[in-house]
């Protein structure tokens, strides 16, 4: 359980430094592109056994660190273009509701127990995730429909591969090196299309922007760290896992939301947090 409350906080942590980068203007994609760097650097720094990196391609996982590494650095982009042209309501809704994808696959295909109970607090957790979603005043544009879904599938892919992954291919002695070696992966998909950017568009790193990816990087290694470490655990399965990180990460950024930067709450969403109270007690007894 330790490893899932670890994973909701970091996972956590990535709403809210993304949160500071429009008070300070640091600019989104290459802050994105430093936290890469830095994550793979504590993966490596945290792997309790000497890899080399020339036997990579050697491990049954590798394959899945190169589709990772490209869905990590499109899925973020796809956020960032989702809650500019769609609003933030239909970004966080999409994301979220992507949860679904990699229980049905855990029930589908690992043969995971889905009792009435726990199918009835997957859907609890679904509304849960719409109705915190909806902020007041809010409208979501219909107009527009082909970047949600890209970023609904393209979230729940990410997480049913890592769920494949750390079922039939991860050792848990492993777990730090394909955390770090994923994030190696999406910083040279992300290099490549900034070098590309930077002859249409000649746009310098910037101190803060360096800082930003740094104060980035140490969460987003973690929230993968500990959710690979808590899918590996044989007292709980992977819709439970998901429900609980994706219930989690809501509530906890909600509630710094209010307290810290006085966002204003909706009768909506204070019944989402009580649906997401009850979808935690149906999952997970």
């Amino acid at each position: 359980m330790i490893n899932i409350l670890l994973a909701i906080l970091f996972s956590s942590l990535l709403y809210i430094v993304f949160k500071g980068f429009g008070k300070f203007s640091i600019n989104t994609f290459q802050a994105i592109l430093i936290n890469y760097v830095v994550a793979f650097l504590l993966g490596t720094l945290i792997s309790k056994n000497s890899f080399q990196l020339s036997e990579v391609h050697t491990k049954s996982w590798f394959p899945f660190t190169l589709i990772l590494g490209f869905l990590f650095i499109t899925v973020f982009y796809v956020i960032g273009k989702t809650t500019q042209i769609n609003g933030l309501t239909v970004a966080s809704v999409a994301s979220k509701m992507s949860m679904i994808i990699p229980i049905t696959y855990g029930i589908l295909i690992f043969n995971e127990q889905a009792t009435f109970k726990h199918q009835t607090g997957i859907f609890v957790a679904l509304s849960a995730v719409y109705c915190v979603s909806i902020k007041p005043n809010e409208k979501i544009n219909l107009s527009h429909f082909q970047l949600p879904i890209l970023l609904f599938f393209g979230a729940g892919i990410i997480d049913t591969l890592i769920n494949i992954t750390q079922h039939s291919f991860l050792l848990k002695e492993e777990t730090a090196f394909f955390s770090s070696f994923t994030f190696l992966m999406a910083f040279l998909f992300g290099l490549i299309y900034f070098i590309y950017l930077q002859f249409k568009t000649k746009i310098p790193f910037r101190i803060k922007d360096i800082l930003g990816g740094i104060v980035l990087g140490v969460p987003n290694y973690f929230s993968l760290y500990f959710l690979t470490k808590a899918l590996q655990s044989e007292n709980m399965d992977s819709p439970t896992i998901f429900t609980i990180l994706n219930i989690g990460v809501i509530l906890l950024t909600t509630f710094v939301g209010i307290l810290f930067f006085k966002e204003k709450m909706s009768k909506k969403n204070y019944i989402g947090i009580l649906l997401s109270i009850l979808a935690l007690f149906l999952v997970t007894h």
